[in-house]
């Protein structure tokens, strides 16, 4: 066999069928939904930040998550803080923008941002959140039904 078809076998054409786990790594296409994960002191930036990511179309989903207790080191002395946690679902595509946003909006003089890739997920899931990010759909930015922080029946 000539060094170029050993070539071709080991990468199959997009769309070919792959019949073993080494096709299917060199076939892989890159990962493109991640998760972005930030913290912020209060329920209100983490409101404002999460309605801001979705109304510029940064991202699909944003799940505010409370309660959570930071201890870390910042100018030479430890620090324990209550934060609140966002974890924000998008495409790396829409990355540097929501970086941007991110940093915008933050009060954080060094904010936490970090994204880590969806090694899987439901597709039809992952095919919404790249739905929400199309900047020429059209869309309404007021909220259905407002949520108080009470409400449980969710």
């Amino acid at each position: 066999m000539t060094r170029q078809a050993k070539s071709l076998r080991r990468r199959p054409r997009a769309g070919a069928r792959v019949d073993s786990l080494r096709d299917a790594l060199v076939t892989s296409r890159p990962m493109s939904y991640i998760v972005v994960v930030t913290t912020v002191g209060n329920e209100e930036q983490a409101n404002l930040i999460a309605e801001e990511v979705v109304a510029r179309r940064h991202a699909g989903c944003v799940n505010i998550v409370p309660g959570i207790r930071s201890l870390y080191r910042w100018q030479g002395k430890i620090c324990r803080d209550s934060e609140y946690m966002l974890m924000i679902k998008t495409m790396e595509h829409e990355y540097e923008a929501l970086v941007q946003t991110l940093k915008e909006l933050h009060s954080y003089e060094l904010p936490e941002i970090l994204a880590f890739g969806i090694q899987r997920g439901e597709q039809n899931f992952l095919d919404w959140i790249g739905s929400c990010l199309d900047k020429h759909a059209e869309f309404s930015d007021e909220p259905e039904i407002p949520v108080s922080p009470d409400d449980t029946a969710y």
